[in-house]
């Protein structure tokens, strides 16, 4: 009878550490995602609802590198975060995107001034260019931004030959108003003379 009851005794004894380790397991995946939530919630919040970011690099269609953007949390912690594309946007890392956007805004404004001012210049200029024309005044051939674009290199005036913008080349002689420009909100106006070649530049061309 004393070994009966030593083997029944044991029995419990061997399903004692099953129990044990088959409760870890439990914590896994619900583990990780209790800590990605935890997470999600230490994330800065925007003025919408929406999780701050710092732009490591432009992403389309959402920013540039640079650029503090407010996103959707899930997005933030399951692609841009996870990939390297953004960093949390501390209040550091956003005085150091204003201090750098105010020294944007500084040199683009000193830079539309300069083209105002060559904008300003090529108003008060004319260019003059001598074309083989008949008696009609039709030219033989035609002036386009090139023959304009050195033309005005020769007074000092940089201005590249895809910034002359023609409705197309000149074929006649006579006074043409064109618009020159020099960014997409920087445009102006120059004169240009179209007129005949003397007789004596012909003959020699």
């Amino acid at each position: 009878m004393s070994d009966t009851d030593t083997a029944v005794s044991e029995a419990p004894a061997t399903e004692a550490p099953a129990a044990k380790t088959a409760a870890p397991a439990s914590n896994g995946p619900r583990g990780k995602r209790r800590a990605r939530q935890k997470a999600g919630l230490q994330l800065p919040r925007g003025p919408r609802g929406g999780v701050e970011l710092l732009l490591i690099q432009s992403v389309e269609h959402l920013g540039k590198q640079g650029e503090v953007v407010e996103v959707k949390r899930g997005f933030a912690l399951n692609y841009l975060l996870p990939q390297g594309l953004a960093t949390i946007a501390t209040d550091h890392h956003k005085r150091m995107v204003q201090k750098h956007r105010a020294k944007l805004d500084e040199i683009a404004r000193q830079r539309m001034a300069s083209l105002r001012a060559v904008l300003g210049e090529l108003a008060r200029t004319s260019v003059t260019i001598e074309a083989n024309a008949n008696d009609e005044g039709h030219l033989y051939g035609s002036v386009g931004p090139t023959e304009i674009s050195r033309s005005l290199k020769q007074q000092d005036l940089t201005v590249s030959p895809d910034q002359i913008i023609l409705q197309g080349p000149l074929k006649e002689v006579g006074l043409y108003t064109v618009k020159v420009r020099l960014a997409a909100d920087a445009e102006g106006d120059l004169k240009v003379w179209v007129v005949p070649m003397s007789s004596e530049a012909a003959s020699s061309t």
